[in-house]
């Protein structure tokens, strides 16, 4: 399994798990290509990064055998997610490359990677990041999906629902519906409905799989309004989740004002 996000940076942390609920399509990024562009959301600079401590150095070094290569990776790598959370979606994928680059075992566990390849077009490269994530945890309900939203760039809808990967059974309600939405089709006004009285969390992801699953079907119109919602919703306007941030990249990289 992959060393949590806890032991990679001391900064605040999502509530779940390593996968992209704890963190997180037609045009290429809007965003600057270089690692100094305008930043579009005021999060954590590349300047202010925490130093990785001895001591989580020291426990990916007993969990991965690496050295010091193993942990210049993993400073990458968060580089890259703050890249991404600030809009510069080139940047954050040169830095996961970089990752990889430094310690080639980082690609099994690089979701972020494929989140940023499908805001760059890279739909090939970016269903096979998932799969090979996916792989290495078959119980991942959202690399599953984006597998799925990737794919139906590529082939449509029917064909990528036919290539769909089977995980495990997710604890999560909100995420088990999606799952069986993009599984085996359904309606995504169900999914927000079911959930629109429920927790903040539940609420801002049925939103957004929702937005996701109107784009997988090429209806930006109702794309717009789901994922719209999703960033305006309370845990969208202040939560530290990676997949917050995807929400309003996704919303600047189709040029919908928020």
């Amino acid at each position: 399994m992959a060393v949590p996000w806890s032991l990679i940076s001391n900064t605040s942390t999502p509530d779940s798990h390593h996968s992209l609920f704890s963190s997180p399509s037609f045009s290429t990024s809007t965003f600057p290509k270089n690692h100094h562009g305008s930043h579009l959301f005021p999060t954590t600079t590349t300047r202010n990064f925490p130093k990785i401590s001895t001591s989580v150095s020291g426990i990916w070094d007993a969990v991965t055998g690496g050295g010091g290569s193993s942990r210049e990776a993993l400073i990458a790598i968060r580089r890259g997610m703050v890249l991404f959370r600030q809009g510069d979606v080139s940047g954050s994928v040169s830095e996961f490359d970089n990752a990889i680059k430094l310690d080639p075992r980082q690609k099994a566990y690089l979701w972020q990677r494929g989140l940023s390849l499908y805001y760059l077009d890279r739909f090939e490269e970016g269903a096979e990041q998932f799969r090979i994530d996916v792989a290495q945890n078959p119980n991942d309900t959202e690399e599953s999906i984006w597998c799925f939203l990737c794919e139906a760039q590529l082939y449509g809808a029917s064909e990528a629902r036919r290539r769909f990967l089977q995980v495990g059974r997710d604890p999560r309600p909100v995420m088990r519906e999606a799952y069986n939405m993009f599984k085996d089709g359904g309606d995504p006004e169900k999914l927000v409905a079911a959930f629109s009285q429920g927790r903040e969390g539940e609420n801002f992801y049925a939103s957004l799989y929702a937005g996701l699953y109107y784009e997988s079907q090429n209806e930006a119109d109702k794309a717009k309004v789901h994922l719209v919602a999703s960033c305006q919703s309370p845990y969208g306007l202040r939560s530290d989740d990676y997949m917050a941030s995807l929400a309003k990249v996704h919303c600047v990289c189709r040029k919908w004002e928020l």
